[in-house]
């Protein structure tokens, strides 16, 4: 006789809980227990977010359970059911196994879970029911290109990736909370600005104050914002100065320190953005939308300087180029209208489309392609977690007509589709994704040298699948990703690595530096609008405080981009490495997800030993500070 201890965890999500009756049968190397009832006299079962404990005995001793194959009825009114994970003890040996699931329990379906369930295809024994459990999967994630030109996304939200209950209800009580305080300022001070004052009236304790307010018209926090704001991959070190660009060496001698042009280029002291990708953008309404040109300095206190602004990419008289030395205000409203188009290339593109829309497509096609025991989903799983739910989300309310982003900027949600639809004919997951490779093509860093092995990969049939439907034309039903290397025809663990870093990469630290100072930033409206009124200046003449107050959102625009920044601004999951879904459990992979958080408490370290001595400390890429995936 055996006794065996069953610990079954009921996951979080809305409706997780079943009234239906749960069987399982215990399995181990040629042997197998009778089916058993999971039921606890006079108790609910199986509530959500619970841990049922359950004990039965059987003539058959497994002293290590290799497999369980669990299934339900469909009894009671709730039957619906989404298990976590169940660990099975033989008591005489305590022996414990661990079977994780995540996943929705189908009525009348059987479901077998391995213990330790990692393994290649080419390796797995029970190679036919992993390729029905495949096709099964295919069904509920099919790819689908929802917007002309745009990536490729999940056709419909299967229910496994849906939000955890108190995950959904923590996000929907922040944005009441902040939408009735928003409505309560509106009443009592009206639409439109008084002064510059009344402004910061609006950073209340509901709100807090955005670290970006603390600054008006500081030309080294605009330097900071190109370094350490949401949007740093557009400062490009600067070689030459494009014809299009009216800038002379005149203009700018007051501002380098001695230094002709030139000898800031040779010096590696000078920079640039061109925002070209912005000229024909359309907007709401009469909005307009600069596509500006902007030349920085690193001065010699290490400070990044702006020193010239042109707003519009063809030079002319209407199109001056703006400077530190001209009028206050004038040099102020330079600055703002360079930041709209800076702002609306962060939101369209390094915020929605290079974090957000791309790793979701790249998400649909891996749990496509790869099995759940597959050790690669295994590893990106974390990484994927909310990423389809959040994408759902913000296709109803941000980025749909009429929604968000229409109402609180002034590209709207078509200006927004113009210029992702741009960047898809030059997104690469090589170069955009992967930082090294994208520091060393703007001249700012070295590349690092990936370690190549002549290991054959071509034998892992479902790997081969994935890559080859990553690269996939769009218009034939694939993702459609530039630059996976080979082609998605993986041959070597080089490949395949730097394939793997790109993705886990953007979908954390990538997605926080795009996400998480949204706040500090467009809740400060001078310091970078993303809506502005009347036009450009096209001339150096002075214009008062008044006139830049005018051109920023009124009240309502303000406090509703306010309410949506602080939500968007608040990390709700776990940090990088402690990891919501626990599905690495073999030991050998287990000590390598150690290693791995080891060093990254090391770099914690490293990062509050420099901001010990830093005048303006970063903390937004504290590994603590950085969640797992793309799950807000």
């Amino acid at each position: 006789m055996a006794s065996y201890k069953i610990a079954v965890k009921t996951g979080d999500k809305k409706g997780a809980g079943t009234d239906a009756n749960v069987y399982i049968v215990l399995h181990g190397k040629g042997i197998q227990t009778n089916k058993y009832t999971l039921d606890t006299f006079f108790k609910n079962d199986f509530e959500r977010g619970n841990i049922d404990n359950y004990s039965v005995d059987s003539e058959v001793n497994i002293p290590e359970v290799q497999r369980i194959e669990l299934w339900r009825d469909a009894y009671g009114l709730f039957s619906n059911w989404y298990l976590d994970w169940i660990e099975v003890t033989n008591l005489t040996t305590n022996i414990t196994s661990i079977f994780p699931a995540m996943k929705w329990i189908k009525e009348n379906q059987r479901y077998f879970f391995n213990h330790i369930d990692t393994c290649l295809p080419q390796d797995d024994p029970f190679k036919e029911m992993r390729m029905l459990e495949l096709q099964n999967i295919q069904r509920d994630y099919q790819i689908q290109v929802k917007v002309p030109g745009l990536p490729a996304q999940i056709k419909e939200l299967p229910d496994d990736e849906r939000f955890s209950f108190d995950y959904q209800f923590s996000m929907g009580l922040k944005g009441k909370i902040y939408k009735e305080e928003s409505q309560r300022l509106v009443m009592a001070s009206g639409v439109e600005w008084k002064d510059v004052e009344d402004v910061k009236s609006m950073y209340t304790p509901v709100f807090g104050i955005p670290q970006g307010s603390k600054t008006f018209n500081d030309d080294a926090y605009f330097g900071r914002q190109r370094l350490n704001g949401l949007n740093p991959s557009l400062l490009n070190l600067c070689t030459d100065i494009p014809e299009s660009f009216g800038v002379t060496e005149i203009m700018v001698k007051p501002f380098l320190e001695g230094k002709t042009m030139k000898q800031a280029m040779d010096a590696k002291r000078l920079f640039i953005i061109d925002l070209a990708i912005l000229e024909g953008c359309p907007t709401v309404g009469e909005n307009i939308m600069t596509c500006p040109f902007a030349l920085f300095y690193f001065n010699d206190v290490k400070c990044l300087m702006p020193i010239a602004i042109q707003l519009f990419q063809k030079k002319g008289p209407s199109n001056p180029v703006f400077l530190p030395s001209d009028p206050e205000y004038t040099w102020m409203l330079a600055k703002m209208w360079y930041s709209l188009a800076d702002s609306t290339y962060h939101q369209a593109l390094t915020h929605l489309n290079f974090t957000h829309l791309m790793m979701e497509g790249i998400c649909v096609a891996a749990k496509r392609n790869l099995a759940p025991s597959h050790p690669i989903l295994k590893l990106l799983n974390p990484h994927f977690i909310y990423l389809m739910a959040v994408n759902s989300l913000a296709l109803g309310t941000l980025i749909n007509p009429g929604g968000a982003i229409d109402k609180d900027s002034s590209a709207g949600v078509i200006g927004h589709f113009h210029i992702i639809k741009k960047s898809m004919a030059f997104w690469r997951l090589d170069l955009h994704g992967t930082l090294p490779e994208e520091l060393k093509s703007r001249g700012n860093g070295n590349c690092m040298k990936m370690k190549a092995s002549e290991n054959s990969l071509t034998a892992d049939y479902e790997l081969q699948k994935w890559g080859a439907e990553l690269v996939k034309s769009r218009d034939d039903g694939g993702v459609g990703i530039l630059g996976v290397p080979n082609n998605g025809k993986f041959v070597a663990t080089d490949q395949l690595v730097l394939t793997l870093t790109a993705i886990i990469y953007t979908c954390s630290v990538g997605h926080a530096a795009a996400n998480f100072q949204q706040f500090d930033e467009y809740g400060a409206p001078f310091n970078y609008p993303y809506f502005l009124s009347g036009t450009p200046p096209k001339d150096k003449n002075p214009v008062t405080v008044e006139t830049v107050l005018r051109s920023i959102s009124n009240r309502i625009q303000f406090l509703q981009l306010m309410g949506s920044t602080k939500v968007l601004s608040e990390k709700g999951t776990q940090s990088l490495g402690d990891f919501e879904k626990q599905l690495i459990v073999d030991p050998p992979a287990i000590k390598f997800v150690e290693e791995f958080r080891q060093n990254l408490r090391e770099i914690g370290k490293t990062i509050d030993e420099r901001n010990k001595n830093r005048k303006y400390p970063y903390d937004e890429l504290h590994p603590s500070a950085i969640p797992n995936a793309i799950s807000i």
